[in-house]
């Protein structure tokens, strides 16, 4: 039987390599971004949708799934406290959080009924550490790794597998403003151990294996991919 793979930010960076990575795979991928449809050939569905939204056409557009890649995420100009407003706090757990309860609401229930379903969310080093983000961006990846390891707890006995991937600096989209002049491009690479950005396609990697059934006594691990950032 194919395998069906549902990924949020489906039309660039990290979801991007995994729609490519799963699709190469013969999975069928169903994507969902509120950007325009990525130019992706094969067994591939795409739904134009804001997350922050009414998610009640998901379910039509992939009524069962395998595998739930929460990928979806906004940064927050690594802005204190003092300088983020309500708002934009509401706005970045909208995204960063709180669609990723509402998706796993949608499809936990049939995972659990048949005893299998693997669910991979979208962490940070801003999960573990402050300075990935801001006050926004690393309150809402804590919440989203306590969210990840409960979730994982409560549900391994119903043969639902839960990851959850922490990347340090990758080179998407999202981070285009580091490599601007005068950005954080060329500091970020030095600070890493490793002396780069971490590439989408190294990501996607990571998540083929996590979904691949051959981590059966990995549950609720939240693994750090960051070029040893926070070995530091």
């Amino acid at each position: 039987m194919t395998r069906r793979v549902l990924i949020t930010g489906v039309s660039s960076g990290i979801g991007l390599a995994q729609a490519r990575a799963f699709l190469e795979n013969g999975c069928a991928v169903y994507g969902i971004d509120k950007s325009e449809r990525p130019d992706l050939a094969g067994n591939f569905q795409f739904l134009q949708a804001d997350l922050t939204g009414n998610l009640s056409q998901v379910l039509d557009f992939a009524p069962e799934i395998d595998v739930l890649c929460l990928t979806a995420g906004v940064l927050d100009d690594y802005k204190k406290h003092l300088e983020t407003t309500e708002e934009e706090i509401e706005q970045i757990f909208a995204t960063n959080f709180f669609s990723v309860t509402k998706l796993v609401r949608l499809y936990l229930p049939q995972m659990v009924e048949r005893k299998s379903g693997i669910i991979i969310t979208m962490c940070s080093i801003a999960s573990f550490l402050a300075g990935g983000g801001g006050s926004a961006y690393t309150a809402s990846k804590h919440a989203l790794a306590g969210f990840t390891k409960q979730l994982a707890l409560d549900y391994a006995r119903d043969g639902v597998q839960v990851f959850g991937i922490a990347p340090g600096a990758v080179q998407t989209a999202m981070t285009q403003a580091d490599f601007e002049p005068g950005g954080l491009a060329d500091w970020v690479a030095e600070e890493t151990p490793i002396g780069r950005y971490t590439q989408p396609l190294e990501i996607a990697e990571l998540t083929l294996f996590l979904a691949s059934g051959k981590a059966q006594s990995m549950q609720g691990e939240i693994v750090r991919i960051d070029g040893g950032w926070g070995l530091k």
